[in-house]
């Protein structure tokens, strides 16, 4: 069976690794660094490949052909694009991240790339609240006009998460006196019914990523962003992709097994205040 390959959870390639993405793929192969340590060789060969699973929250270096990386992908049966706008970017939140309006803009030429508007999710992921003064703020005022955007690229699928605390970003948070704000689980469950509501009023399914009690209080699909059998029903062959839930993710993540070619050790410059990945 064929792999699905992810690029990656744990760095953002395409916005800040372009070149050695390009590299990767031009050589066919790549030696991957564990998050535990240790190297792994994985294959990149395009008749070894199901489905290529890109991350990001700007692709202007897909869309833009730099390093010849839309060439490059091109040999792959299938893409699928994760893109994650918060509406954030641009902020003390998410300093390195474009605006928005900027971000959005390029949903149209994803779908492009993609050949299909089902093989691009966008992502309101996560949904952050904080406290300036005496009052709270949060972006899931941005999920109504995400929703809209995704409905008009013909996107069939809005996925999202409240952010989720950990100690590293909790940590970060402190140093840059950032006073998030983590609600209560009855508060979660009514942000991830807004998100729906706004989702659903545009005609596009709503999934919640990795938290399982929000997704049932709320009524809402819980998300398998990686899902072998959707991507073997959008494959041009119909090729079949592994069904195993991928054990190296979190105990909520409905995900399917895929090989992921980030390392953590490529930090990533978009500075993301609750980020669960970068380690510095």
């Amino acid at each position: 069976m064929t792999t699905v390959i992810s690029a990656s959870r744990r760095t953002d390639l395409v916005a800040f690794f372009p070149g050695w993405l390009a590299a990767a793929l031009r050589s066919r192969r790549v030696r991957v660094l564990g998050p535990r340590g240790g190297v792994r060789e994985v294959s990149l060969a395009p008749e070894e490949v199901h489905t290529m699973v890109l991350w990001s929250k700007d692709f202007s270096n897909l869309l833009g052909n730099a390093h010849r990386l839309r060439d490059l992908l091109a040999a792959y049966s299938q893409l699928y694009l994760h893109f994650t706008v918060t509406g954030l970017g641009g902020t003390d939140i998410e300093p390195g991240v474009p605006a928005a309006d900027a971000a959005l803009a390029q949903l149209e030429g994803l779908v492009e790339i993609a050949g299909d508007p089902r093989r691009v999710a966008l992502r309101v992921d996560p949904i952050v609240f904080w406290r300036e003064g005496a009052a709270v703020r949060t972006n899931l005022p941005f999920a109504e006009p995400a929703a809209k955007r995704a409905a008009e690229a013909g996107l069939v699928d809005l996925r999202f998460s409240i952010a989720q605390w950990y100690a590293k970003a909790r940590n970060r948070a402190e140093r840059r006196r950032f006073l998030f704000v983590d609600p209560p689980d009855d508060e979660k469950v009514r942000a991830a019914r807004t998100v729906a509501a706004a989702a659903e009023a545009h005609g596009v399914t709503p999934a919640v990523c990795s938290q399982a009690s929000i997704a049932a209080g709320a009524g809402v699909r819980p998300s398998a962003c990686i899902d072998g059998r959707f991507l073997a029903d959008l494959h041009p062959r119909r090729e079949p992709a592994a069904l195993r839930k991928d054990r190296t993710q979190r105990p909520d993540c409905l995900c399917t097994e895929s090989v992921d070619i980030g390392s953590y050790a490529q930090s990533c410059p978009h500075g993301c205040v609750y980020c669960y990945a970068n380690p510095k």
